[in-house]
């Protein structure tokens, strides 16, 4: 054969992989730059999400045109991008400055440029608080970091992330695509409202919440002479609160210092604290 035409075959074979790495966007950009898996950057090297995953995990947080994502960490931009083409806008926070004006460029061609922003900056620094759906492809420990301020975010927000974990404060909900690849799973945290404290029922009782995240456990007091404790259990889902107690199942709604809702049986509750 030939060695000019083995050498083309070889110069054909490594450009497709380059390209499903990085789901065609591998073309080369005024500046020469190209994305490279492995490429350095502050606090990880770039890896590129798989495009199912991306896909999945959009679809496991619900992503609609009424959601403002932000994705830290956004690389060549493609989470942002997909989350863009269900409607949303959407900014990617990237510290390398090549990989956002590549960024820049893809948005342009698929046709959500005027949906997107990429900024060039730190993940650990910058003002995420008024995402409703934050994604992550970080190390554990960077989540850590950053996970106090993600606690202070408006209850319902979703914070999704990929392979890495939050330590203890255990995923709403899990995802995973059947490439056998190693970054193939996603999970989902709802930001949960904070009820941890005592609060005083409108008819005179109380209850005591001790939260651990979205996880709830206490005591229901009832009664004005005569008191009745019963230990709860249950779980906030954002906003929305459920737990049971003494067998009997409530519902309600947290607006700040205020819960409203129902008790099996067509009651209605209400507590302040």
């Amino acid at each position: 054969m030939d060695k000019r035409i083995h050498f083309s075959r070889f110069l054909v074979i490594a450009l497709s992989l380059l390209l499903a790495t990085t789901g065609g966007y591998a073309q080369e950009t005024d500046n020469n730059f190209i994305p490279e898996v492995g490429l350095k950057g502050k606090d990880a090297s770039w890896v590129p999400t798989p495009h199912a995953l991306v896909d999945s995990m959009i679809n496991m947080a619900k992503v609609t045109s009424a959601d403002y994502v932000i994705d830290l960490g956004s690389g060549d931009g493609r989470l942002v991008i997909a989350a863009a083409k269900r409607g949303a806008t959407a900014l990617g926070v990237e510290f390398n400055p090549d990989m956002v004006e590549y960024a820049r460029r893809v948005a342009i061609e698929e046709g959500v440029s005027d949906r997107v922003t990429f900024e060039e900056g730190d993940l650990l620094e910058c003002d995420f608080s008024k995402a409703t759906v934050l994604t992550i492809f970080m190390w554990t420990e960077i989540n850590m970091k950053i996970r106090p301020k993600i606690l202070d975010m408006k209850p319902g927000t979703r914070i999704v992330t990929n392979t890495f974990h939050m330590e203890d404060w255990e995923p709403d909900q899990t995802t995973q695509i059947n490439e056998m690849v190693k970054w193939r799973i996603g999970y989902l945290w709802i930001v949960p409202a904070k009820v941890d404290g005592t609060w005083k029922l409108k008819d005179g009782g109380e209850i005591k919440f001790t939260q651990t995240f979205q996880h709830i456990t206490g005591t229901l007091t009832k009664g004005k002479v005569k008191k009745v404790k019963t230990e709860l259990t249950g779980k906030l889902n954002g906003d929305n609160i459920s737990f049971n107690a003494g067998g009997t199942e409530y519902t309600g709604t947290v607006n700040g210092n205020t819960i409203t809702g129902t008790y099996a049986g067509g009651g209605l509750w209400e507590a302040t604290r």
